[in-house]
C-alpha cells in the first residue's frame, strides 16, 4: 500500500537521522578556519583559538583529548566564550580539557552553564520562545569558583564584566567582555569606553550574543566579538541552517564569521556598512547531556587569523 510504504520510509529517515545526530555527528569535531582583516596597518598577523560550549560531563574522553590536541595549532591567544560544564563534576575534566591550551595567552567568560547544572527541557519551546531566561535555567550550583579558579591559575583572564589590555605575540590589543547575558549577569556599562586608539584591536567576548550587547561593544568600537551559546541551532535544516539561537541573534549569524553594526540584526551581512566589526559565533563542541544530538551542524572550534586591514 502506497500509505504504509511511505509511512514507513518516513519512520526509516527519522530513525536514520536520529541515529545520525547521537551516534556520529556529535562526536564529528571539526576545526572551521576564517581570515579576518581587523588588526592595525603594520600589525603582524595573530592566530586566535575561539572554543566554547564544551558542555564536558567526566567520561567523555573523546571530546577532551580533542580539545587537548588543539594545542599542536599553537596559537597566540585561546578564546573561551563559556558553558564549559554539564555536571557538578565536571570541573576537573574541564581543566584536564584545557590544561595544554592554557600555557598559551588566553582570556574566557562564563555561561549559565558554568554556573547552573543542565535540566531536562522541551526541546520545542527553542522554537517558540518559550524557553526560561532566568536563574533557574538549571538544577543545583555548579562549583563557579573552583573553575574560574583553575583557569586563572593556569594564566588565563577573566574577562567578566571587564576590560583588559595584553600584548599578544608582539600586538598590543584591548579585551573587553561581560557576563552570561543570557542569565541577566551581564554589565557592559560598568565597563563601557571608547575602544583605545594605540591598540592593534580591541575585541569583544560575550557568551550569549544578544544584541543589547553587541551594539554598544561595537559602537565603542570593538572590531572583533566573539561568542557562543547557539550551538549553531544544535539541529539545523540541510541546505536552510538553524532554526532557531536561543537568544534574539538572527539564525543566519547561528554560527560562524558576519558582519555587524548597531541594528544588524535581521540585515543580511552584505549590506554592512563602512567600518563594520566582525563577529564570530562559534557553534561549540557540546551539547547538554539531555540532548545529546547534533544533526547538520557539527560541533566545532575555530582558528581566526587575524591580519591588518
Amino acid at each position: 500500500m502506497p500509505v504504509l510504504r511511505t509511512a514507513l520510509a518516513t519512520a526509516g529517515l527519522g530513525a536514520g537521522s536520529l541515529a545520525w545526530a547521537s551516534l556520529v555527528e556529535r562526536h564529528w569535531y571539526a576545526l572551521r578556519r576564517a581570515t579576518l582583516p581587523v588588526l592595525a596597518p603594520g600589525s603582524r598577523s595573530l592566530r586566535v583559538l575561539h572554543v566554547s560550549d564544551l558542555h564536558l560531563v567526566p567520561r567523555q574522553e573523546r571530546r577532551i583529548r580533542w580539545v587537548r590536541d588543539l594545542a599542536a595549532l599553537e596559537p597566540d591567544l585561546v578564546v573561551n566564550t563559556g558553558d564549559n560544564c554539564s555536571d557538578p563534576q565536571a570541573v576537573p575534566a574541564v581543566l584536564r580539557a584545557f590544561e595544554p591550551l592554557l600555557e598559551r595567552p588566553g582570556v574566557f567568560v562564563l555561561g549559565s552553564n558554568d554556573y547552573y547544572g543542565p535540566k531536562p527541557k522541551n526541546p520545542l519551546k527553542y522554537l517558540t520562545g518559550g524557553h526560561p531566561r532566568g536563574r533557574d535555567l538549571g538544577t543545583a550550583e555548579l562549583p563557579t569558583a573552583e573553575l574560574v579558579s583553575g583557569f586563572e591559575r593556569g594564566g588565563w583572564t577573566d574577562l567578566d564584566n571587564a576590560r583588559t589590555r595584553m600584548r599578544v605575540g608582539g600586538v598590543e590589543l584591548e579585551l573587553v567582555g561581560v557576563d552570561d547575558p543570557h542569565i541577566g549577569l551581564d554589565r557592559y556599562a560598568d565597563v563601557a569606553a571608547p575602544a583605545a586608539t594605540d591598540v592593534a584591536l580591541t575585541v569583544g567576548v560575550v557568551h550569549a550574543p544578544y544584541t543589547h550587547v553587541l551594539d554598544p561593544m561595537v559602537a565603542d568600537g570593538a572590531g572583533l566579538v566573539l561568542a557562543g551559546h547557539t550551538h549553531g541551532g544544535q539541529v539545523a535544516v540541510p541546505f536552510y541552517g538553524a532554526l532557531a539561537t536561543n537568544c534574539d541573534l538572527d539564525t543566519r549569524r547561528a554560527k560562524g564569521v558576519s558582519r555587524w553594526w548597531p541594528g544588524a540584526n535581521g540585515v543580511p551581512s552584505r549590506h554592512a556598512p563602512a567600518g563594520a566589526a566582525w563577529l564570530n559565533v562559534s557553534a561549540g563542541l557540546g551539547h547538554s547531556k539531555y540532548a545529546p544530538v547534533r544533526f547538520a551542524c557539527r560541533p566545532e572550534a575555530s582558528l581566526l587569523t587575524l591580519v591588518p586591514r
